[in-house]
């Protein structure tokens, strides 16, 4: 569906409900619509996005309210970005990576392969020169990001088969968004796009071989462990996926300083809860699907893994060598990767292979 055809189609709707009309305005309160990627109830996602509202709305003291609406209640996944450019919505609560059709230096405000962990993608936004870089590539759609979310790293996939070498990627029909997508496709997969919803169907109808989404959570709420054999891990294509809410920039200008500053505040707090979320209820699900014992959960090797590192760094430089911006967007990133690995290597991972000494 074209863009002029969905915004068209809601202009009405969104007209007669908006949050800026002068009345509210005028009596000091603000309705606010948000429209998210996801589907109403889907574990992580959805309750993030509404435990974001419902902060904004208690900080607040309700001056500012924000309705939330699930994937194609009002605007469709894919469209989130071009409403709130548009002014059709005032905000969504979506991946980064996928407006990269507009600009593939999107992806690096979401996840790269082999790219920033949670805790370093925060780091280098917060305090690295990132939010300025992300607000100058975003304020092209008349947009105010701020990051609100991280899943954590993520799974490498499930699979119907073993994966023990490079040539079984050879024909795999995997579904998996860009920029993991393109790494693949140099392995000789066979790159499938299918929303959440779909991927346990398409999985045991064969339709596809092997599909990642996030984790044991929500996964396997969503059955993906009833479909296949395999999971395998680690997931090279997400290491700690950020997810934002982007701010149409004429509303974000309309808000006063302070709340501006509960907007920042509150979407700092839901990224640290909802990593605190996704962490605890994955830990809790691998054990059970440990327990279970129906699906081997394995390791990619690796030399294959080697080999991925090193196509996804070809492709992460092509992604950073687009334009000018992209050009130092990537540079940013890059130097800050550079200085959290080294860090990373002193404190956690040696901190982490000295606690399985026991």
């Amino acid at each position: 569906m074209r863009r002029r055809d969905v915004l068209t189609g809601v202009v009405a709707t969104a007209a007669g409900a908006s949050g800026l009309s002068a009345p509210a305005i005028g009596q000091g309160l603000r309705q606010l619509k948000m429209v998210t990627a996801w589907a109403d109830g889907m574990p992580g996602f959805h309750a993030s996005a509404v435990r974001f509202a419902r902060t904004i709305e208690a900080a607040t003291a309700g001056r500012v309210k924000i309705d939330v609406f699930p994937d194609g209640k009002l605007i469709r996944a894919f469209e989130t970005f071009d409403a709130v450019s548009a002014g059709v919505a005032d905000m969504y609560h979506s991946a980064e990576y996928y407006w990269e059709k507009k600009s593939r230096a999107f992806d690096f405000f979401a996840a790269v392969p082999f790219g920033l962990t949670a805790q370093e993608l925060f780091g280098w936004v917060q305090y690295g020169g990132g939010q300025e870089l992300w607000d100058q590539l975003s304020a092209q759609y008349n947009i105010k990001p701020l990051l609100c979310l991280n899943t954590g790293t993520q799974m490498g996939g499930w699979f119907n088969k073993e994966i023990d070498s490079l040539d079984k990627f050879k024909g795999l029909r995997y579904r998996m968004p860009d920029p993991g997508a393109e790494v693949l496709r140099r392995l000789g997969a066979i790159v499938v796009t299918l929303p959440g919803g779909e991927i346990q169907r398409a999985l045991k109808s064969g339709a596809i071989d092997a599909s990642e989404w996030v984790g044991p959570w929500p996964d396997m709420a969503m059955g993906l462990h009833q479909a296949v054999s395999y999971y395998y891990y680690p997931g090279f294509h997400e290491p700690g996926t950020g997810i934002a809410v982007g701010i149409n920039r004429n509303v974000w200008q309309s808000l006063d300083t302070s709340d501006r500053q509960i907007f920042e505040a509150v979407a700092a707090t839901e990224y640290a809860r909802s990593l605190a979320e996704f962490n605890a209820n994955n830990a809790l699900w691998l054990r059970r699907l440990r327990a279970e014992g129906t699906v081997k959960i394995q390791k990619l090797d690796d030399v294959v893994l080697k080999a991925i590192l090193d196509l996804s760094n070809e492709v992460v430089a092509e992604i950073g060598a687009a334009d000018g911006l992209s050009k130092k967007i990537y540079a940013s990133y890059q130097q800050f990767r550079t200085l959290a690995m080294d860090w990373s290597d002193v404190a956690e991972r040696a901190f982490l292979n000295s606690r399985r000494l026991a």
